[in-house]
């Protein structure tokens, strides 16, 4: 796979990010353009700048470990962007190709076997969701299916979370900080993208986002990525109005790609409390009045 582009794009970016002050250079006066100048990324690393050049040309390939690590400190790359080079330099170098695909898994593709809908079901008091690289929703418990009522709401939405925070105005009131939310999926999604860049169906649906959502576009371009493993979200429910939730993302090790998602509330909490109204609304949705944001 020729991912040039992509390889320099994401050093660019991750030059500019860095300022002389932050690297320990002193800030001269002449500076064109913000970050780093390629000669000070190539001294850091101690590598030639010509050769710097050349990697941010976009060519990855044969690259040693040693330099991709050094390359990273001078870029002061966090563990998230690490990773990202590494994979990038991998499917440059071919080596990805090595090793097994990672199995595709679209909600048409990939059904639950019934002893992981069942531990889903099990958990009772929060929302639990599967879900793949591109943010489908594989599969879910009623909290979770409750939770996300506007997602499955819309059919357009393809029980996809990417799609529903960019294209679904319900996203908006879903999202109390929606420019986070929209952060933190276009990250996920880049993320995927060097990890797994032979996904055709990752790559039809960013080309989609891209097309419809000028958000979206203008943070594809940033080249940011992270890793999702813990934190806290906020909600605004039509139903119970908002909520604050810990979430916690687990890798499946019998299913690579995927992730096992849990919320929580606090206990004790007003969110502990709105879940508990959630779970009544899910078995019983006719005797609850939606919540009123006034």
């Amino acid at each position: 796979m020729d991912n040039r582009e992509e390889v320099r794009e994401f050093l660019t970016s991750r030059r500019a990010k860095i300022s002389p002050e932050q690297a320990g250079l002193p800030a001269g006066s002449r500076r064109r353009v913000p970050g780093l100048r390629r000669s000070e990324v190539a001294a850091l690393a101690d590598v030639s700048v010509e050769y710097y050049a050349k990697l941010e040309r976009g060519n990855l390939a044969g690259v040693s470990p040693a330099v991709l690590e050094a390359v990273a400190r001078a870029l002061r790359l966090d563990d998230a962007e690490r990773a990202h080079l590494l994979h990038l330099a991998q499917a440059a170098d071919g080596t990805d190709a090595l090793t097994p695909p990672r199995r595709r898994r679209s909600k048409d593709q990939w059904k639950p076997h019934l002893s992981l809908q069942w531990t889903l079901d099990a958990i009772t008091a929060g929302p639990a969701f599967v879900r793949n690289g591109r943010m489908d929703i594989l599969a879910a418990n009623q909290l979770a299916r409750a939770l996300y009522a506007d997602v499955y709401a819309s059919p357009g939405n393809q029980a996809n979370l990417a799609r529903f925070n960019f294209l679904d105005p319900a996203s908006r009131r879903f999202y109390p900080d929606w420019d986070l939310a929209a952060d933190i999926a276009v990250a996920i999604l880049r993320t995927e993208a060097g990890r797994n860049p032979h996904d055709k169906d990752l790559h039809d649906l960013v080309g989609e986002l891209s097309t419809r959502s000028d958000d979206f576009r203008t943070r594809w371009g940033a080249h940011n990525v992270r890793h999702h493993g813990t934190g806290t979200k906020h909600f605004h429910h039509q139903a119970v109005g908002d909520l604050t939730l810990a979430y916690e993302g687990l890798e499946m090790a019998a299913e690579p790609g995927l992730t096992l998602t849990i919320y929580t509330a606090e206990p004790g909490s007003p969110s502990e409390e709105g879940l508990r109204l959630l779970a009544s609304w899910t078995a019983t949705p006719q005797t609850v009045t939606p919540h009123s944001s006034d």
